[in-house]
């Protein structure tokens, strides 16, 4: 009998109370991925009632909304048609692309932003002047400025990553130890060396924090980016099926887009584990 159980069924052999069933629910194995699939199963419930008519939300109507069998009849047919892999293709392309140059020029802007007080004079005005504009903004300066749709499409995604990865990194910048600083500086390394070995460790678990978040941004931002131009991508199959008033298709197209984020996004985590073991619970200190 392993320790956990034994200390859980302590009062009954001391002749006290049986533990509750809330504290024979804490010794099942697969616990989390229990809660997990019962918070699903409840969303989908929900769903359900909503948009079935069953439950009465006042002046909130889900009457038109697809239910849960009309949205998997639609996914079941989308993933049939043989345009279901270009989407997704040209989706992820236009994603990564946008992914990868937001965080080269994230960690790049903050690390100098947060290490240097003039980098931060001269860039953070403007950056904090460009943070709030929404991405379906900058579609007309997009198509403007380049000279391929796909470049247009690349740079929305990229807008949506840059700004959690830049502000994640100059926090984490900021916030490395003073003393770890001092003392790389007191054994004789210099600025790049103390860049190299003490502030880039230091600040990547907040660049990771900040990765995964601008994953998933740059998702959010692809129905906005594919509204440029396209022919395929899940967001331009999202708004296309709006157009033609496909409505079990939108639901179609919003769960894949959220589904895609959040496997990204957690890829991404995964990722940022390996990367630092010393920020993992347990991990070296």
């Amino acid at each position: 009998m392993s320790a956990a159980v034994t200390a859980a069924l302590a009062p009954v052999s001391a002749g006290g109370r049986a533990p509750g069933r809330l504290a024979l629910l804490r010794l099942l194995p697969g616990r989390p991925l229990l809660l997990r699939a019962a918070s699903l199963a409840a969303s989908l419930a929900a769903w359900h009632l909503a948009a079935s008519g069953k439950v009465d939300l006042g002046m909130v109507s889900f009457r038109n909304v697809p239910t849960p069998a009309d949205a998997a009849r639609a996914a079941l047919a989308l993933i049939q048609s043989p345009t279901l892999w270009p989407h997704l293709g040209a989706s992820l392309a236009r994603v990564l692309s946008g992914f990868l140059a937001a965080l080269a020029a994230g960690i790049g802007l903050g690390v100098a932003i947060g290490r240097f007080r003039l980098a931060r004079d001269l860039l953070l005005p403007p950056l904090e002047v460009l943070r709030p504009i929404p991405a379906v903004a900058w579609i007309p300066l997009a198509i403007l400025m380049f000279p391929s749709s796909e470049l247009s499409m690349a740079f929305i995604t990229f807008t949506g990553a840059l700004f959690p990865i830049l502000l994640n990194t100059v926090h984490g910048v900021e916030t490395v130890n003073p003393r770890l600083v001092a003392s790389a500086r007191s054994l004789g390394a210099g600025r790049a060396a103390i860049l190299r070995e003490v502030i880039l460790p230091g600040a990547t678990p907040s660049i990771v924090t900040g990765a995964a978040i601008g994953m998933g941004t740059a998702w959010f931002c692809l129905v906005t980016a594919e509204m440029i131009s396209g022919q395929y991508g899940i967001g331009y199959f999202t708004w296309e099926s709006y157009t033609l008033q496909n409505y079990d298709d939108i639901v179609v197209g919003m769960l894949l887009i959220g589904l895609l984020g959040m496997g990204s996004s957690l890829l991404v985590r995964r990722v940022g584990a390996l990367l630092t073991p010393w920020a993992a619970p347990g991990g070296a200190r």
